[in-house]
């Protein structure tokens, strides 16, 4: 089971944690600096065209970075797992723009665009497409719904189990488990989707019909 997130790239069921290299700081601040000099420039003189051919370079290597790991990560899980399931996630959907329209215009815009060029410098979609080259009839896609918030000991779903980004303790067992790792197992066994009806008090069952219902 593979979890994709911003923070941790990929969290693998086995327990295993991997990165999405990324730009230094200091090649971040070289970013800034060179668009902070492009912004000053004539528009169309060449002291401008230089600056921006600078920015552009840092980020063809953050791209070089970003497929070297790609594609070896996409070798490692194709070489080392028999199934591999990713969370079907709607990358595009995830990264589109929230500006809006000029009568409805969008809310806290540039939060969203962080967020975006943040996801998108993980490599997400093409790490999912690389695998599926690799083992090819070996990768699912598992809705992603309740993932991060259902418990993969005894399938308990409760927002408030999720402590903080990287801690999750069940309201229900007391399961304690990293929250990455925790949800890469519920895409290891396939548990996503939206949980059907079950028992009074929402207890789960464990076997391979288990229900869950959010707490109460």
């Amino acid at each position: 089971g593979v979890d994709r997130g911003v923070v941790i790239t990929a969290a693998l069921s086995d327990g295993q944690v991997l990165n999405c290299p990324q730009l230094t700081v200091k090649e971040h601040a070289q970013v800034r600096k060179h668009q902070r000099r492009a912004a000053r420039a004539p528009k169309g003189s060449g002291r401008r065209r230089a600056e921006c051919v600078q920015v552009a370079r840092l980020r063809d290597k953050e791209t070089d970075r970003r497929r070297d790991w790609v594609e070896k990560t996409s070798t490692m899980l194709a070489r080392s797992f028999d199934t591999i399931r990713f969370e079907d996630l709607r990358i595009k959907n995830m990264t589109s723009s929230a500006r809006g329209t000029i009568a409805e215009p969008g809310r806290r815009t540039a939060q969203k665009a962080g967020l975006n060029r943040a996801i998108l410098a993980q490599g997400w979609g093409l790490l999912r497409t690389r695998t599926g080259h690799k083992a090819p009839g070996r990768v699912e896609d598992i809705p992603p719904a309740y993932t991060s918030l259902r418990c993969s000991d005894c399938q308990w779903i409760d927002k408030n189990s999720r402590k903080s980004q990287a801690e999750f303790v069940c309201s229900h067992c007391g399961f304690t488990c990293n929250a990455d790792t925790n949800a890469s197992n519920n895409v290891a066994a396939g548990q996503g989707g939206v949980p059907r009806p079950g028992p009074p008090g929402g207890l789960c069952r464990r076997d391979d019909t288990a229900r869950a219902v959010e707490r109460p």
